[in-house]
């Protein structure tokens, strides 16, 4: 008789024991989801005030004219364009074919990159800043960061020496000089052995803009 009261008293201990440790995982667990539920609140904000900053990136960049491959009428307005955008990729070009097969790969990637301005302007036109920046062989793309000339794709040779290099080619050689970016990050390291920046702002000189 006494072993089967001890027998009860011990099995309602258990239950008793066994029910507070249920409650307390149920508590845990209900503390848990809450967390869960916050971090997710907090991350939801924080994603959609990116998409917002973005989205207003991508009006501003289309407005100063990303998104499409155009060409600069004089230098005037090349300086403009560099002073406007952070990351210009500018085609010095001649009517060539080679000037023209440049022109079908950047014309696919202003579109696809619209963070960077894509433009050509013609060098035999632009004396001034044809020598100011150097540029002797054609095409050459000057790339340009916050008004700075930071790199230079001269001709074919970085892209196999030959006019059928692909877009994609050229792509990965414009995010290597972190002049356009992969989803918006470039994965690539930067080039090494880089010239140093040269200036591409507007001279004081009277005569250093030669407008068409």
């Amino acid at each position: 008789m006494e072993n089967s009261k001890v027998q009860e008293i011990l099995e309602k201990q258990v239950l008793t024991v066994a029910k507070a440790v249920e409650d307390k995982l149920d508590d845990e667990i209900s503390a848990l989801d809450r967390l869960d539920m916050d971090d997710l609140d907090v991350l939801r904000e924080r994603r959609l005030q990116q998409m917002k900053k973005m989205a207003e990136k991508r009006s501003r960049w289309i407005s100063l004219g990303h998104g499409e491959y155009s060409e600069i009428p004089s230098e005037k307005d090349f300086f403009a364009a560099v002073k406007a955008s952070d990351r210009v990729v500018c085609h010095f070009y001649r009517d060539n074919w080679p000037c023209k097969v440049v022109d079908k790969h950047l014309s696919i990637l202003a579109k696809q990159h619209i963070e960077t301005r894509f433009v050509k302007i013609n060098a035999e036109k632009s004396p001034f800043l044809a020598e100011k920046l150097k540029i002797i062989v054609l095409p050459t793309l000057a790339l340009i960061k916050n008004a700075k000339v930071d790199d230079y794709v001269v001709g074919f040779d970085e892209l196999g020496g030959t006019d059928e290099f692909s877009t994609e080619e050229l792509e990965e050689r414009l995010a290597k000089a972190q002049v356009i970016f992969f989803e918006g990050e470039s994965s690539l390291n930067p080039r090494s052995g880089s010239q140093a920046p040269r200036s591409v702002r507007q001279s004081a000189k009277p005569d250093s803009s030669d407008s068409e």
